[in-house]
């Protein structure tokens, strides 16, 4: 028997969505000061940016098509923020 979905809860969706906005944040101005300062790296990163934009998209995109539900979309597009502002808040190694 198929699980039945959970049930739409507006708090849970406006709790995950800030803290999505607050880490993107990071993430984007992170990016930018490597790439505006020049720091060993920043090409990849920006190779990165767009490689991420396009895939995430694309993950969605399917997601969507197959009937996941708006929650498990953005917890998924979250994972990846938060992923991104541990690996860019790290100390980098001076070149």
């Amino acid at each position: 028997m198929a699980q039945s979905p959970a049930p739409f809860d507006p708090l849970r969706l406006a709790t995950s969505l800030t803290w999505l906005w607050a880490e993107s944040c990071f993430v984007i101005a992170a990016r930018n000061w490597m790439i505006l300062t020049g720091q060993p790296g920043a090409a990849g990163e920006a190779q990165r940016m767009v490689e991420e934009k396009v895939r995430i998209s694309a993950e969605l995109a399917l997601g969507a098509m197959a009937g996941r539900d708006l929650q498990a979309g953005i917890d998924h597009v979250s994972r990846k923020v938060s992923a991104n502002r541990r690996r860019l808040a790290r100390p980098r190694k001076a070149a």
